[in-house]
């Protein structure tokens, strides 16, 4: 006697859409047809008539089936908020959106964000010295389009909007280095429950106050009917997430995190030893603990990976649990382990600018960790300022901002740096993301910094391991096609 067929009658559909439904329900419905023989069908409707706050209440605040968060997705936009905000915002590893482009628009007359906690006096400090680099900006970028344009006539086979275009971002690839990082910007993202859930709490555990405060406005956007609808269907009078935004609190952890690895650090590490790292330093631990160790300090101090890491390396058992315990002792049942415990065969410790750290920031497989945004580590400094006679401009634009800065709170004064201010940043990744990082970043369409960081990861992976270099296709920087977009 034969089973039962497997195979669905023509009638029968395997494949079946659901239309948008408010996010919190439709995790609810997926969760329920995780649960059920039931159709999908069946589970929309049964969802129509029952609460999915008490389900998400019970089922993934309650009893941390985490994954049912994943299952309801909302979108969202970040209209008005500085460069600095949006950087944060975006740092999330399980994330999907996109900010304005630097690269391929005019901000010179969009003006400044003030960070709210300055006084009234450092406000007018502030603005002073954003106005002059927004000055220049607008000033230097016209001259590197007049200047391309004379070098570059357009092709017969282009169109002239075309040629206008390509132009004018490449003179903006060189004006941007002026932007202060306050510069007002955009940013649309498409996230699960479970990953604004985290961002929100991240957020409110800024050390910046524009980032609490657009933490606390997206818990209230949560609870509230959507903003921009879609036909008849969309928004509607229904709450985007209220069980969401009733739960979602400030990480605490990561404030305590941040305070006890700052304090330790300043008691327990040796004096600076003064390291010079290599703008683009890469390391292949062996030593995992010392790993971990090495990135905890990395976050709250100003020195090179390579340095902490090989003091870690020479620490006895004692001192490694010392800083291992500081890191984890306030850490609750709810917490997740930090992300500086995971590790990657390949360790990149850069030295970039804000903005190629901006494009760099989108490669969502590596761990990324960052140090305090400074400018005491220098600039980036375009050739092509030289061409087209801006260097004095820039420079003073520069040293305006360097003063003004000095005159500022932190970590309000972070607002003020260009995108050519140098910082650190670490990166984990493992061979598949680093070849593809250094191919796509060293292309002829990518911005002349990032292009040459890129190219440097496949020059350090050669060194260290020639065969696995050799297989890394990179364009080398000074491979150019300018009018190619």
């Amino acid at each position: 006697m034969s089973g039962p067929s497997l195979v669905p009658s023509p009638a029968q559909k395997r494949v079946l859409t659901v239309a948008p439904m408010p996010p919190e329900k439709l995790a609810y419905a997926l969760a329920r047809y995780s649960r059920s023989p039931d159709s999908i069908r069946d589970s929309v409707e049964w969802v129509r008539s029952h609460d999915s706050a008490k389900f998400l209440e019970s089922f993934y605040f309650q009893y941390g089936h985490a994954s049912i968060a994943d299952l309801g997705h909302v979108t969202v936009c970040f209209e008005g908020v500085s460069e600095l905000a949006a950087t944060e915002i975006e740092d999330e590893q399980l994330w999907d959106g996109q900010a304005r482009s630097s690269r391929y628009q005019d901000f010179s007359k969009s003006g400044v964000i003030v960070p709210p906690e300055l006084t009234a006096n450092e406000s007018a400090v502030y603005r002073g010295a954003a106005d002059r680099l927004l000055d220049a900006y607008r000033e230097i970028q016209q001259r590197a389009f007049d200047y391309l344009q004379e070098r570059l006539p357009k092709p017969e086979e282009m169109k002239p909007d075309a040629y206008r275009r390509n132009l004018a971002a490449r003179a903006f690839d060189v004006a941007r280095y002026l932007l202060p990082f306050g510069v007002p910007t955009g940013v649309g993202q498409v996230t699960s429950i479970r990953t604004l859930e985290k961002q929100i709490a991240r957020l409110k555990a800024s050390e910046f106050q524009e980032l609490r405060e657009i933490g606390k406005e997206l818990s209230r956007a949560c609870a509230a009917p959507a903003n921009c609808a879609w036909g008849d269907e969309g928004g509607g009078a229904e709450a985007v997430a209220p069980t969401l935004a009733r739960h979602a609190e400030a990480d605490e952890y990561a404030t305590r995190l941040r305070a006890d690895l700052s304090e330790w650090a300043s008691d327990q590490l040796p004096p600076n030893a003064g390291v010079q790292a290599q703008a683009v330093d890469l390391l292949q631990p062996g030593d995992h603990v010392a790993d971990v160790c090495a990135t905890l300090l990395y976050t709250v101090t100003d020195r090179p990976y390579r340095e902490l890491y090989e003091l870690a390396c020479a620490w006895g058992q004692g001192k490694r649990q010392e800083i291992l315990n500081v890191a984890l002792g306030r850490r609750s049942r709810r917490d997740e382990l930090p992300r500086h415990f995971r590790s990657a065969p390949y360790v990149f410790d850069f030295l970039m600018d804000i903005g190629a750290y901006r494009d760099f920031h989108r490669h969502r497989r590596c761990q990324q960790f960052r140090q305090q945004y400074t400018n005491k580590l220098g600039y980036e400094r375009p050739a092509m300022l030289a061409d087209c006679g801006a260097g004095k401009l820039f420079d003073d634009a520069l040293d305006a901002a360097d003063r003004a800065i000095q005159r500022l709170p932190q970590p309000a004064a972070q607002y003020l740096l260009p995108l050519g201010a140098r910082s650190r940043f670490l990166f984990k990744m493992d061979f598949a993301e680093l070849e593809y990082i250094a191919r796509l970043r060293s292309g002829v369409k990518g911005h002349f910094s990032y292009r040459k960081v890129a190219w440097e990861m496949k020059q350090a992976l050669e060194r260290v391991d020639p065969v696995l270099g050799g297989l890394v296709e990179a364009t080398p920087p000074w491979v150019e096609d300018p009018l190619k977009r």
